[in-house]
């Protein structure tokens, strides 16, 4: 196959020249539209519930609301993990979903049962709703609302926040891709009437009235219209309050004849604010910002472009003197780690063209396998762009060019060698036919091993498609991209390269050119190098084949010295990837108020910001608009921006550096800490772990206070850990709480209620919406609360006064207990059980280690009650799972490779060999990783799984040369090894330096986002020095030493020490596995059910669902011949026709119509569900006819492998008696050992012919079962095996009755006949209308009516008649190709069967009689010692394959014999 591939695509050079370009065009256009990012998204599928309400304490969210939406979810499918965080006046509920359930059918499930929650909740406490549908990639672009110089004085935070709220945020959520804006910071226009309670006592108004009188005085309405001078004068009420002044003059109520307004009652009527939970601080000043939102699964690069395009338009709608300056996009980071990707690859692949030019010592041999990077890297895009996966640091990130040219490398190095050998031979100018010549034989010989070599690059990747979670959503976009690469790769080695070659490899056809000088150049500069590689290489090994017991020790300890470095280096989920921001937490004093939260964000802002590498700082303090991030008001979310051009920085080096410097300068301010993290990484780990630190150590448990006592313990334990920085234990109390106790028995004494009093607090002090002032487009609520000066502090709450029934007012104090009482800041669950979290950021140290070390101090020094218990997230929860499934992936890489090398080879020994490549490279990685001081990581995981796929090839390429120089007649092994390792010195040293080479800019590489890369290409570059190295050394020493065993042994075969070791294993599984099936055999044949050929057919025809299946189509057409003629729709109606000139008019009591009487086209739709059962008949024949094929041949196959079964225990016997009587010319001295020895491996051979006999009837039995469709055993009917009987003309015309050709016949009648359905739609219709009718109030009237529907615009039915006639024409083309393919099928099918029987005739009328015959003989002559073992096994063995050729040949018969008949439809 491979062969036929390369040799059309030399013949047909155009043919390939025109798909490069197509492959060009198509991978430009797609590289141009991939969706672009920086790194996957990690975000697990989750959707988030949250409910605000704003006046209600933690406990209260907890059990009213959070504890109801997650009992409701719990259950829902694909379900796989529940956290919630409850807050005072918030609760956020995570359900995370299963990554198959898809986005929107979990949103689906969740608002379906939202609906049923509302109603558990009571009213009051908030509505949940659903989170917007973004991820933590989400956040791709953070502005802040600025204004100009010298208007400072005309805008407030309040004119800002509305700008955005009104102006801003209604434009830009028309962005495509936009999900959502979310507001920061300012203050919420409201208009407030703050009342005065002491003016309300002396007017004797309750709040309640004010309420009232507001929404009955704030209302427009409508009043139809009149008509006047021939015009409709619409009636509009106008009584919408538009101004402060027409809240003023609003009427309370009248006393003694004079109205009470609202301004008697209030102290203020003017703008006020909705209660802040959150602010927004930039560069020390508050301000108001906004953060676009992006939909999950859009494109970030193409979201941006929009958002900036529309922040252009949105600017010019601006009021003069405000300006939208954006601080945060993720274009910049998109930006700088495609730059990076960009840099590495056009370096690598530089770096790697040069390399091959310089040691293929040919400039156009080095273009041209340098022309195979671009092309594959043109066709991963094209498959990336439709598979979708999306171009980002990861899934470009490993690509080694190195690594993707190998094939090529190996196919152009040999046509250059060819080439070289004919120009020794001969000075004649190479001809185009010649030069195609050369390219199939090099291309031919040399893909066998580079396809099997990149075959194994393609499935050593495999694995890591079955990573999961977090590391599954890293890397497989890596592994994608470059298996489509690879691919890519191995179809350009199959095509383009030998069609490229053959054009422009040939010699110059004038020697004294520049070009062919400069070649010759290259050419002898390359000779140079190889022969000064060579002068060092052959010593070398030369020393190690004199010294092979002492190269296999040392690599031996050098393995052993890796395992125990690698066994001491620690680990880390993933390396830190600079995304060239910082993000720091300041974590405030517990329970501190918004304004000291501004405060002191204002004042690390202000020292922060003095250091020239930051450009900004802005912060976030509590909750945004959308409160997706629940956080408290004593913490601010803080985003440093860098400059980052780092030539401008000038007090630090490095970002880590830096952050202790910010850390040294911030100390000052009391009362805070601190912790720092990424802006992106902040939102992965919150969203994905529910805490924001690397590692999440959570403590479960009941009680809050013992679960925050304990959280301490834990914090103060954790701090004396090296490298544990950024210790914080979640705060979950503390909050000050103003805590109402009522007092039941004074509320009875009173006659008020808890809900009366409950609205009192909660209107007073949060304020109530009593209506709306619209400003144009804007809306705005008005709220009624108290004046500020009578909400100060806890007196003013227990002075509010409370209306009772009798008219009188008593205060708050009265009748409640007020105090001072802390409460539960946060109560955190996951999957409904409360926990707290202690967050821990690594500095300085691998993660693995360091929790390590955690678990063993929390173990020793804390003290848990009954019930609670820790669990370890975070980074090193996704390292815990990623080793776990990279313990199972790589032994499956690992042994796919040894499958491949063995089918490469077809010897154990040599893949055993070979396979020594792995172990010898792992050295070099684990060296590698720990001479840079680099971790273990999940990045260097997958940098060995690449690995070992890369090292085994130059092994490979290295025995392929050794089998091919012995089956040439070198019979001396190190003559051999030196040739073969002369030969492939410079392929070897090719294929790994461009390896090398292409990884060496991501090693070296300090730009954004190669943190994450080095360690591949750190552990990759390791290996293959080692590899190739010890490859080199290693492998010629185990081969010499395997092949002179051999040779001791006196067999050049496979019988090798491995394979010697290794039969008594097989035998000792054989004789095991023989008398295990045997005795199961013999319990199974007790219970087996013994059935004939007829009974299974039978069966399988009354079980097999196939049958049943077209059995339904046929009843469903027909059900369907019903439907032909149509009687339409019957219609009931009433009405009444009344005339202008006051008349009773014209009323219909009753009528009955029916419409669209269709009774014309009726006979066209009845033959055509006719034709159409007659189809469903032909299905079930051809499915009927394919059931029995196949349980015949099943039915047979089983007694060929019974037959094998008789025979094999017929040899059984004789080659007992034949090692018995060797065992006794042995133990007497008649012979050597080497005749037992033999006579023993026959008898074994027997044994496993026999295992494999019991094996294969009983794969053919389940086989039948498969198509009886039953699980019990059976047993077929033990005759002889012979050839069945065939009885039929064997002629290939007659195929008129095969199912499938029936099949097409009968559905181009079914077209034929849709044909006429169509047409017969032309045909008009009838209606009939009766009804009984009363005129002018006299009764007895009939109405009729007959009418008839005609198609006149019958340009459509006319074009589905045409297409129609198409489909019909389709039919008949496809019946006529069955036909003649049928035919052709029978034909070969006659020709085969009588080749089959001809071959038969010939074993059962003379080989088969002279077989037993040479049986009988020889078996006589050895017991006579007339003849030798070695004729003995000889004759036997050429008997026995006559033998199993005959049964061979009967199966063979059999199987076309009754394919046969299925197509002649005689079955």
């Amino acid at each position: 196959m491979i062969n036929k591939i390369i040799s059309f695509s030399i013949n047909n050079k155009f043919i390939i020249g025109l798909l490069i370009v197509a492959l060009v065009g198509t991978g430009v256009w797609s590289m141009a539209t991939i969706n672009l990012g920086s790194v996957p998204d990690i975000t697990n599928n989750q959707v988030q519930v949250i409910t605000t309400a704003p006046n209600l304490g933690t406990e209260d969210i907890e059990q009213f609301v959070t504890y109801p939406v997650e009992l409701a979810m719990a259950n829902l499918p694909n379900v796989i993990e529940l956290r919630s965080v409850s807050r005072f006046g918030l609760s956020v509920v995570t359900i995370v979903f299963d990554d198959e359930a898809g986005t929107y059918l979990p949103r689906q499930l969740v608002q379906e049962k939202l609906a049923e929650v509302s109603e558990e909740i009571p009213e009051g406490f908030g509505s949940p709703f659903m989170a917007p549908i973004t991820t933590g990639l989400g956040e791709i672009f953070q502005y802040t609302l600025k204004i100009k110089e010298g208007y400072e004085d005309q805008y407030d935070a309040m004119e800002l926040r509305t700008i955005q709220d009104w102006i801003v945020k209604r434009q830009m959520a028309l962005v495509p891709g936009v999900v959502e804006v979310n507001a920061f910071g300012g203050y919420v226009k409201q208009y407030e009437i703050a009342l005065n309670p002491d003016k309300l006592k002396s007017f004797g108004i309750t709040m309640s009235e004010v309420f009232e009188a507001l929404k009955m005085n704030n209302a427009n309405t409508g009043g139809a219209y009149i008509e006047k001078n021939h015009q409709a004068n619409f009636i509009r009420g106008e009584g919408l309050a538009r101004s402060l002044e027409d809240l003023e003059n609003t009427v309370v109520i009248t006393q003694n004849g004079t109205p009470v307004l609202i301004r008697d009652v209030a102290e203020k009527v003017g703008y006020g604010s909705q209660i802040r939970y959150g602010a927004f601080t930039q560069d020390g000043k508050e301000t108001v910002g906004g953060q676009i939102l992006m939909l999950k699964g859009q494109s970030a690069n193409n979201v941006i472009n929009n958002v900036q395009s529309r922040i252009k338009e949105i600017q010019k709608s601006l009021p003069e003197g405000v300006y939208i300056e954006p601080f945060l996009s993720r274009s910049e980071l998109i930006g700088r780690t495609t730059s990076t990707v960009e840099k590495n690859l056009v370096e690598g692949s530089l770096i790697v063209i040069f390399v091959l030019v310089l040691l293929l010592g040919s400039l156009r041999g080095g273009l041209i396998t340098a022309s195979v990077i671009p092309l594959s890297l043109l066709f991963a895009f094209i498959l990336m762009k439709q598979f979708g996966v999306w171009a980002n640091l990861m899934s470009l990130g490993a690509i080694d060019f190195g690594i993707i040219v190998d094939g090529a490398v190996i196919i152009v190095e040999g046509m250059v060698f060819h080439i070289h050998q004919r120009m020794k031979k001969s000075t004649k100018l190479v001809n185009q036919a010649e030069m195609d010549e050369i390219a199939y034989e090099s291309a031919s010989t040399m893909m066998n091993s580079a396809f099997f070599g990149q075959l194994i690059i393609l499935i050593v990747f495999t694995p890591i498609l079955f990573l999961t979670g977090v590391e599954g959503k890293m890397f497989r976009p890596m592994a994608f991209t470059f298996g489509f690469a690879v691919l890519g790769a191995i179809i350009l080695c199959l095509t383009y390269v030998p069609m490229i070659s053959a054009l422009f490899l040939k010699p110059a056809r004038n020697p004294d050119s520049w070009f062919a000088k400069f070649e010759n150049k290259i050419d002898r500069f390359s000779d140079r190098i190889m022969a000064g590689l060579n002068k060092v290489y052959r010593p070398l090994l030369s020393f190690a084949l004199r010294f092979k017991a002492g190269v296999i020790i040392s690599a031996v300890a050098l393995l052993l010295i890796a395992g125990f470095i690698f066994s001491n280096m620690g680990g880390e989920f993933i390396p830190k990837f600079d995304e060239g921001d910082i993000a720091m937490q300041a974590l405030i004093k517990p329970g501190s108020s918004l304004t000291e939260s501004i405060e002191a964000s204002k004042k690390l802002q202000n020292i922060i910001t003095k250091f020239p590498e930051v450009k900004t700082m802005i912060s976030r303090i509590g909750v945004a608009e959308i409160p997706t991030d629940p956080m408290p008001m004593d913490i601010a979310d803080s985003y440093i921006i860098l400059e980052k051009d780092k030539s401008k920085w000038t007090s630090a080096d490095t970002k880590e550096e830096l952050i202790e410097k910010i850390q040294e300068s911030i100390s000052v301010i009391p009362g805070v800490n601190f912790v720092f993290t990424q802006p992106v990484e902040l939102r992965f780990n919150e969203l994905l772990t529910g805490v924001r630190e690397d590692v999440a150590i959570k403590l479960y448990g009941e009680n809050l206070d013992v679960l925050s006592e304990k959280a301490n313990e834990m914090a103060s334990i954790i701090k004396t850990v090296p490298g544990a920085g950024d210790v914080r234990a979640e705060a979950t109390s503390g909050l000050p709480q103003m805590t109402v106790e009522y007092n039941r028995a004074k509320m009875a004494q009173y006659g008020v209620t808890i809900d009366k009093l409950n609205d009192y607090v909660s209107a007073s002090f949060a304020g109530e919406k009593a209506s709306v002032v619209f400003e144009g487009e804007k809306r705005f609520d008005v709220v009624i609360r108290l004046a500020e000066s009578f909400r100060q502090d806890i007196n003013s709450l227990k002075n509010l006064y409370i209306d009772l029934p009798n008219g009188a007012q008593v205060p708050l104090k009265e009748v409640a207990d007020i105090s001072y009482k802390p409460g539960p800041m946060q109560i955190s669950r996951d999957n409904t059980y409360r926990r707290i979290s202690v967050g821990v950021n690594v500095r300085g140290r691998d993660v693995k280690s360091m929790v390590e070390e955690i678990q063993q101090k929390l173990d020793a020094q804390l003290n848990l009650p009954p019930g609670y218990y820790i669990t370890y997230g975070g980074s090193f929860e996704n390292l815990q799972r990623a080793t776990d499934r990279l313990m199972i992936v790589v032994p499956i890489a690992l042994f796919l490779i040894f499958i491949l090398l063995y089918f490469a080879l077809n010897s154990f020994s040599q893949s055993v060999m070979i396979y020594m490549a792995v172990p010898l490279a792992a050295i070099g990685g684990v060296f590698a990783l720990w001479i840079r001081g680099m971790p273990f990581s999940i990045s260097a995981g997958v940098g060995f799984i690449v690995l070992f796929g890369v090292a085994v090839l130059n092994g490979l390429v290295l025995i392929n040369k050794f089998n091919e120089l012995k089956e040439s007649g070198m019979t001396n092994i190190k003559d051999r090894i030196y040739e073969a390792t002369h030969e492939r010195l410079r392929p070897i040293l090719l294929t790994a330096t461009a390896a090398i080479m292409g990884f060496i800019p991501m090693a070296v590489s300090t730009s954004g986002g190669a943190e994450v890369q080095r360690p591949l290409a750190t552990v990759v570059i390791g290996g293959l020095i080692t590899a190739t190295f010890l490859t080199l050394v290693v492998v010629p020493v185990l081969y010499n030493w395997l092949e002179s065993r051999k040779e001791r042994k006196g067999n050049g075969s496979e019988t090798s020490y491995i394979k010697k070791s290794t039969t008594v294993i097989i035998v000792l599984f054989s004789l095991g596995g023989f008398l295990t099936s045997n005795s199961a055999a013999a319990q199974n044949s007790q219970m087996a059910q013994t059935i004939t050929l007829e009974e299974a057919i039978t069966m399988a025809k009354k079980n097999y669902p196939s049958l049943r299946e077209s059995q339904a189509f046929i009843e469903r057409e027909q059900a369907m011949k019903g439907t032909s003629f149509d009687l339409g729709n019957t219609q009931v109606f009433t009405g009444k026709e009344e005339y202008s000139n006051n008349l009773p008019g014209v009323q219909t009591t009753i009528g009955v119509q029916q419409q669209n009487i269709d009774l014309l086209s009726g006979f066209s739709k009845l033959k055509f569900y006719k034709q159409r059962e007659v189809l469903g008949e032909k299905f079930y024949a051809v499915n009927e006819q394919q059931l029995i094929r196949n349980v015949m041949q099943a039915y047979d196959r089983i007694n060929y492998n019974k037959a094998q079964l008789r025979f094999a225990e017929q040899l059984d016997s004789v080659y007992t008696n034949f090692r018995t009587a060797a065992q006794l010319r042995y133990d007497t001295g008649e012979t050597g050992k080497l005749e037992f020895i033999a006579a023993s491996s026959e008898y074994q051979q027997i044994q496993v012919l026999r295992q494999q006999a019991y094996d294969d009837i009983e794969i053919a039995k389940r086989a039948l079962k498969q198509y009886l469709g039953i699980d019990q055993e059976i047993e077929t009917v033990g005759l002889p095996y012979d050839t069945i009987s065939f009885m039929g003309v064997l002629d290939s015309a007659s195929v008129a009755n095969n199912p499938i050709l029936q099949y097409s016949m009968q559905n181009a009648e079914v077209s034929k006949a849709n044909i006429g359905v169509e047409k017969a739609q032309f045909l008009p219709k009838f209606n009939l209308t009766y009804g009984r009718q009363i005129v002018d109030d006299v009764s007895g009237f009939n109405t009729y009516q007959a009418g008839i529907s005609i198609p006149l615009w019958f340009f459509p039915q006319k074009s589905r008649v045409k297409a129609a006639k198409a489909d019909a024409m389709v039919a008949e083309n496809q019946y006529l190709e069955q036909k003649a393919m049928t035919e052709s099928t029978v034909s070969q099918l006659i020709k085969s069967l009588e080749k089959t029987q001809k071959i038969l005739n010939y074993y059962q009328e003379g080989a088969l009689l002279l077989a037993e015959e040479q049986i009988t003989t020889a078996e006589l002559a050895s017991q006579e010692g007339e003849i030798d073992y070695v004729n003995y096994i000889t004759i036997l063995n050429s008997a026995i394959k006559i033998k199993q050729n005959h049964l061979q040949y009967i199966n063979q018969y059999n199987q076309q014999a009754i394919e046969l008949q299925y197509q002649m439809g005689n079955l």
